[in-house]
């Protein structure tokens, strides 16, 4: 549950806390915006250097944050590696001379079965993962063998494909940090008034806003709950002999089945639940509620508000600039 960080919510009392929640929707919105605005590659590490300080000033666990970027830790090596093989503008750094033959190819898949019938009994399975990916890159790139050769290729990093990888990725890690933050120093039915207040406007072509920020709110809030929920039915299923890793594609299909049922008995037990927990508190879809605590600016809110505002304009300013 720790490498979810989308819905989970860390009391806390530094400032970030004291914020009002449609303030930290709006800025978040914003910064996203301007994260999307800077044009340059120095520009986004800046950024980058603004938010660590303004997380660390959060005393937030930075930690967290870089632990939920692993789900995505493919989807940002794949970006970075097409970054660096198609983008051939600037100058050339460094030329890798590779070439692929039988001998290549018999070292590869014994690096492979090594592989699959050592990662069962490895704790960080990533770590592992990426040293054996790294043995392939370096049986590729060392082993030269004139005998059986099949073709010679070379992989070039040019300057221009380096700095647009790292900018991607940098970009990638903000936006994620910065909805991070929120969700992590905001509870989930502050978020539902900051968005319902937020939506207001929408009432008056008759779309729900209050459902849909209800709607929104809860999905925030059960994402950490039902993650909980299936690995708690992974390490039920694995005390059964179930092995979730390993095992052919029709064993794999057997045991995902075995995950998704009990997934979906669990996910309207609790959504029964919650309807019958908000019908007792005298929930009512559609009808005008009242609030418990006013929400209310207070001058750190619009002090927030003006900083912001400034990195904006500076972003919409260097974009004209450039």
């Amino acid at each position: 549950m720790n490498n979810i960080t989308i819905g989970q919510y860390v009391p806390g009392n530094s400032w970030i806390y004291k914020l009002d929640p449609r303030t930290k929707v709006i800025l978040t919105i914003l910064s996203i915006v301007v994260i999307f605005l800077i044009p340059s590659f120095y520009g986004i590490w800046i950024a980058l250097g603004i938010f660590i300080l303004i997380f660390l000033s959060t005393r937030v666990s930075i930690l967290r944050v870089i632990r939920g970027l692993k789900p995505l830790i493919f989807l940002l090596g794949f970006t970075f590696l097409l970054q660096l093989i198609y983008n051939r503008d600037g100058t050339l750094l460094y030329t890798f001379d590779m070439q692929i033959g039988l001998f290549q190819t018999l070292i590869m898949l014994g690096i492979v079965i090594v592989y699959f019938l050592t990662k069962k009994y490895i704790k960080l399975k990533f770590l592992w993962t990426l040293l054996m990916l790294a043995s392939i890159f370096f049986v590729l790139w060392f082993s030269r063998f004139d005998l059986l050769i099949w073709s010679d290729f070379k992989f070039e990093i040019y300057d221009s494909g380096l700095k647009n990888a790292t900018f991607v990725f940098v970009r990638i890690f903000i936006m994620i940090g910065i909805t991070s933050l929120l969700t992590l120093s905001t509870m989930s039915m502050d978020i539902n008034n900051g968005l319902e207040w937020l939506l207001a406007p929408l009432k008056l072509i008759r779309i729900p806003v209050s459902v849909f920020s209800m709607t929104i709110a809860l999905t925030l809030r059960f994402i950490p709950t039902l993650y909980e929920e299936s690995r708690k039915i992974m390490n039920a299923q694995a005390s059964r002999g179930v092995d979730f890793q390993e095992g052919r594609l029709k064993d794999k299909v057997s045991q995902i089945i075995s995950l998704l049922i009990p997934m979906f008995v669990i996910s309207f037990r609790r959504a029964e639940d919650l309807s019958n927990a908000m019908e007792a508190r005298g929930y009512v879809i559609g009808a005008k509620r009242t609030k418990l605590d006013e929400l209310k600016f207070r001058l750190l809110d619009y002090f927030c508000f003006g900083i912001v505002l400034v990195f904006l304009g500076l972003a919409i300013w260097s974009n004209f600039l450039g």
